[in-house]
């Protein structure tokens, strides 16, 4: 049995805790009393959210989902677009980069060129200027929407970190739900992500007893798979197996919530691994880049190189750095994979899709 880390709680924050959680109750209950509107669409709507804050994976899910779907029908991903330094809607082209639409919409739209990515703050609004295209989404995927109810969704999935159980949290700020735990029964699907590969029977068994779907609900588990190193510049070096790692000395400089998951996969080549981490979605400055560029230079070995997430190397691009420093500047990509079950959640998605079109015709 894996025994999971436990999770921290601010428990002298829990008073403002509470005060949280009266306002998203009653928001809530705005919405479920009709007092705010939601608007739903003649359009299957795929919600992929989390009731946490801090990464639970949800752009390698929406990737997955993507590729389940992009070959049968024309596919639109809208979300916020966070930290891009844009307003109001923003329709992604040839020329887009991180800067107009945010680095994980960048990192689609750069992985997947011919489904249809846009950013808004307002849902409703996305949609409606997505389906008035001339060759308009004929499904919409909505990336970390479950909070923005303004858009009822015709199905939705919520992920849920392996590594900071949703059922042992609690509200912000003393913990990091952004909705009560109960929520999750609002979800067609729950996924438990980043779970390790050793995972036991007895592991499943406990979590599915803590989770405790409803009969309507489907409960997975999906790890991730860690693919070739790529260059964060193309012209600067080729594409490298993780064997590359071995026995180097690898300066990791991420902007993630938790390099936590990376650091454990590449201790499984290397045990020189050194850290600089930066807050989620840290938009890299000169000082930055310096500050990296100095101390990879100091690292004595000369078998060494610098890795960055997918995310921070879609930021990273747009920097001016070294020639000296960009041929040992590699990311990681990654993708989810499901530790059983993936058949089942594929027919599901695609059953979902199917029965949706069948009603709107």
């Amino acid at each position: 049995m894996i025994k999971q880390q436990p999770v921290h709680i601010n428990k002298w924050l829990l008073p403002f805790s509470w005060l949280y959680g009266l306002i998203v109750f009653f928001r809530n209950k705005f919405f479920d009393w009709g007092i705010l509107k939601q608007e739903e669409f003649d359009i299957p709507v795929i919600c992929i959210g989390n009731i946490t804050v801090g990464g639970t994976g949800k752009t390698p899910h929406t990737e997955y989902v993507i590729r389940l779907l992009k070959d049968k029908y024309r596919v639109g991903v809208l979300s916020r677009g966070y930290k891009r330094r844009t307003k109001g809607f923003v329709l992604a082209d040839d020329n887009t980069t991180s800067k107009d639409i945010g680095d994980e919409s960048f990192q689609i739209k750069n992985k997947f060129p011919d489904v249809i990515v846009a950013v808004d703050g307002d849902r409703r609004r996305g949609i409606k200027k997505l389906l008035s295209l001339k060759n308009p989404p004929q499904i919409i995927l909505l990336d970390d929407a479950f909070q923005h109810r303004y858009v009822k969704p015709s199905f939705t999935i919520i992920l849920s970190d392996f590594n900071r159980p949703i059922y042992a949290d609690t509200l912000l700020p003393a913990g990091r739900l952004r909705e009560p735990f109960l929520k999750i029964d609002d979800a067609n699907m729950i996924i438990v992500t980043k779970c390790p590969r050793d995972l036991q029977p007895i592991d499943y068994r406990i979590i599915l007893h803590d989770v405790n779907p409803f009969p309507y609900q489907s409960l997975y588990f999906t790890t991730l798979d860690y693919l070739e190193l790529k260059p964060v510049f193309p012209n600067s070096g080729e594409s490298r197996s993780l064997e590359f790692l071995r026995n180097k000395t690898v300066l990791l400089a991420t902007g993630i919530a938790s390099p936590k998951v990376i650091i454990k996969k590449l201790s499984e080549y290397t045990r020189k691994i050194e850290t600089i981490t930066y807050p989620d979605h840290y938009n890299f400055k000169t000082k930055d880049i310096k500050y990296i560029s100095d101390k990879f230079r100091n690292i004595s070995s000369e078998k060494k190189i610098i890795l960055v997430t997918e995310k921070d190397a879609s930021r990273l691009v747009l920097k001016d750095i070294d020639e000296e420093i960009r041929k040992y500047l590699y990311y990681l990509p990654i993708e989810v994979a499901f530790m059983d079950k993936g058949d089942d959640f594929e027919d599901k998605i695609l059953k979902h899709v199917e029965d949706s079109r069948f009603k709107l015709n």
